[in-house]
């Protein structure tokens, strides 16, 4: 069975993006974290960044990139399916690592240098260096 998650790809001005470890792992991974019953993948998107990260953000700003499946990181055997949104940060935005993230990093997408859950290194990052989400990139 699937893991339904929503996961963020946050972009700062200077082209760096956010990246996440979860107490107890080892690779890095999107903010973002599972789907509650009931729950939209905005909702549980803006939920789990203020937990996670304590950043306030409003559905309104998030871009969705479309939906993506891969090997959990977390959870051998399993596959996590992720419905993705771009939101782009102004400068100057705080990151405050709360509830079960251990560490949180601003990284170069084309070269992180650290070790990436397969959705992170797999899909996301390489699509985004490629321009494979161009019209939202710009946004």
């Amino acid at each position: 069975m699937d893991i339904m998650i929503a996961a963020a790809l946050v972009m700062r001005p200077d082209g760096r993006t956010l990246l996440v470890r979860k107490a107890g792992t080892r690779v890095f991974q999107q903010p973002g974290g599972k789907i509650d019953a009931g729950e939209t993948a905005e909702a549980a998107l803006c939920r789990e960044l203020a937990e996670e990260t304590g950043l306030r953000v409003e559905a309104g700003r998030l871009r969705g990139l479309g939906r993506f499946r891969a090997r959990a990181a977390n959870e051998p055997g399993r596959q996590v399916l992720a419905d993705l949104f771009l939101l782009h940060l102004p400068d100057g935005m705080e990151i405050v690592p709360g509830a079960e993230i251990a560490e949180a990093r601003w990284v170069d997408p084309a070269g992180a240098g650290i070790p990436l859950a397969p959705l992170t290194g797999e899909q996301i990052l390489p699509r985004w260096v490629a321009g494979a989400f161009a019209p939202q990139q710009a946004g």
